[in-house]
């Protein structure tokens, strides 16, 4: 018998839901394409998200992965949730960085300013 079960696994990832609410995963097939695509990530060089063991195949570490929360199964609206958050936060950090280039060059003219040379200059001195 291979464990966990399919059973198992079902209510391990529809632990959460309220009474009244739509289950995450209402299916075997769910289960087996959440593990198969996360056993794909894990081939390509995703770092797997438990404990394992050396030689242990990649569909064995995404089941693993399920059973012991590690691995979420989002709904629709969840996933949908998610993508928006992603997105700010790498509008956010996009922001940051560019404003932080910014201050560098600002830094580095003072500085340049600061020694006498300017960024012109410097050019000119190097083709002497």
């Amino acid at each position: 018998m291979i464990h966990p079960s399919y059973v198992e696994l079902m209510k391990v990832v529809n632990d959460n839901v309220n009474v009244g609410e739509e289950p995450v995963v209402n299916s075997r097939y769910s289960i087996v394409a959440a593990t198969a695509k996360r056993a794909r990530q894990i081939v390509g060089g995703a770092e797997p998200l438990c404990n394992y063991s050396f030689g242990e195949k990649p569909l064995s570490i995404a089941v693993r992965e399920l059973y012991e929360r590690d691995l979420v199964i989002l709904t629709d609206e969840e996933a949908a949730e998610k993508k928006v958050m992603v997105d700010e936060a790498k509008e956010i950090i996009a922001e940051h960085e560019a404003k932080e280039r910014a201050l560098m060059e600002e830094r580095d003219n003072a500085l340049l300013e600061a020694s006498g040379m300017s960024s012109d200059s410097e050019e000119d001195t190097v083709e002497e």
